[in-house]
């Protein structure tokens, strides 16, 4: 593990970093906090955390539901909805933060802006660090819209991950990255989150542009991946491997067969470890092209 500190990478970039040291991209697994409930969906985390012999994601991306998602597919929405209906409250984040923290995982959050000002910004920030919380991505908050949010992840040492697209000019890339701490969310398709047979072919284009922009900043790609064989793949060309839907639908799938087992989600998250473990044989160069 390296040993410098970089200021620019965070908390979490400094994750990537080691990860690409050791050889491979880091995995960020997403679950949203209150699904099926808040005391499982926690004990979900933790799981996401070890896999099924200890070896499991890098980070967790803890997701605040939202009642007006813009990027989430039908399972994340399935699973937030049942979580609103069921009572969960922003500041249950918090508490998953620290189960995170504390099974091993660096914890980030997805959340809506609309949640955080509701909340307080400077109130937020500093609960989230008090929580050993990593810093937040926020899908629907711009750096030029951001004043309050930059100011607050500055006095309380947090990272920020904005978010960059296929349709993002060249310029705004660059100015996306300027504004980040620890790494950039590149999303590998137009559209919202869902489990696709293939990789995106958008997604080494995004992160070659995104490395022209800026070398020093981490990439990360999400939207899709649902196996170790796709996580290999992406893996081969970005900093972080981020998978959500394919790991939300296990949870759905226990729900749906009258059980809280996490069996399949530790036996997914330890197919997705290996995954980014492993080079990529050739063949598997017509999923990049996909």
């Amino acid at each position: 593990m390296s040993t410098t500190v970089d200021p620019r990478l965070g908390i979490s970039g400094h994750v990537l970093r080691d990860a690409k040291a050791a050889g491979r991209a880091a995995l960020v697994g997403y679950l949203p906090v209150g699904y099926p409930d808040v005391d499982h969906s926690i004990e979900a985390m933790r799981a996401l955390a070890q896999g099924t012999d200890g070896i499991g994601v890098d980070m967790v991306e803890i997701g605040m539901p939202y009642s007006d998602p813009m990027m989430d597919g039908l399972a994340i929405q399935h699973a937030t909805t049942r979580a609103l209906e069921r009572g969960v409250r922003t500041h249950d984040v918090f508490r998953a933060v620290e189960a995170v923290a504390v099974a091993g995982a660096v914890p980030l959050v997805m959340i809506y802006w609309n949640l955080v000002e509701q909340y307080g910004v400077e109130a937020f920030a500093r609960d989230l660090a008090a929580a050993g919380g990593a810093g937040l991505i926020t899908p629907d908050l711009t750096p030029d819209e951001a004043g309050p949010w930059l100011d607050a992840s500055d006095a309380q040492g947090l990272d920020r991950v904005f978010l960059i697209a296929p349709s993002s000019t060249d310029e705004r890339i660059a100015m996306t990255m300027a504004n980040c701490r620890g790494w950039v969310y590149a999303t590998s398709v137009m559209g919202v989150t869902g489990v696709r047979t293939q990789t995106s072919s958008a997604a080494p284009v995004i992160v070659d542009r995104a490395r022209a922009a800026d070398p020093s900043l981490p990439v990360g790609v999400g939207l899709g991946v649902s196996n170790g064989d796709q996580a290999s793949v992406v893996g081969s060309y970005a900093d972080a491997v981020i998978v959500g839907s394919a790991l939300v639908k296990c949870l759905i799938d226990a729900e749906d067969a009258g059980s809280a087992d996490l069996v399949r989600l530790r036996e997914r998250v330890a197919d997705l470890a290996a995954g980014v473990r492993r080079p990529v044989v050739p063949d598997d160069a017509t999923v990049r092209g996909g």
